[in-house]
């Protein structure tokens, strides 16, 4: 089985990952996980381009990505799970989709809310959006 982890550092997130954890205990064969997280896209300003390279502009997102992947990368790894990271820029709930898709991932594993929180009380933005849009279930740790 493939499980597509989506995190942001955020609380919700971690539990995400714990729930993954615990699932793939009960698997015969550990599960191979994409380990994701989306980072929106620094907004285009005028002149940006001459004072930011593309380079240092890929560095910043790589950096944060990884800060953000960090402690679900040490508990899968406390785990024995398997994975894959990576860190998309763009539309999280749409990339997420995209990326299960891509990747033939059969399952997809978000926290409720996440760092965007406030905007939503009972479920994150992310999350309810990403149950309209992705072609394989969604499970949503609480």
């Amino acid at each position: 089985m493939k499980i597509l982890l989506a995190v942001d550092g955020s609380k919700h997130a971690l539990h995400a990952a714990d729930t993954l954890i615990e699932l793939a205990e009960g698997f015969r064969v550990p599960p191979t996980v994409e380990l994701v997280t989306v980072h929106l896209p620094v907004p285009a300003l005028p002149g940006l381009s001459k004072v930011v390279s593309k380079a240092q502009l890929q560095q910043y997102y790589e950096a944060e990505g990884a800060a953000r992947l960090a402690e679900a990368r040490t508990m899968l790894d406390g785990a024995g799970i398997d994975y894959e990271e990576r860190v998309l820029v763009g539309s999280p709930a749409e990339l997420i989709a995209a990326h299960a898709k891509a990747k033939r991932c059969d399952l997809i594993v978000i926290g409720s809310r996440g760092l965007g929180a406030a905007r939503s009380l009972l479920l994150g933005s992310t999350a309810a959006k990403l149950l309209q849009l992705a072609a394989v279930p969604v499970l949503v740790a609480r």
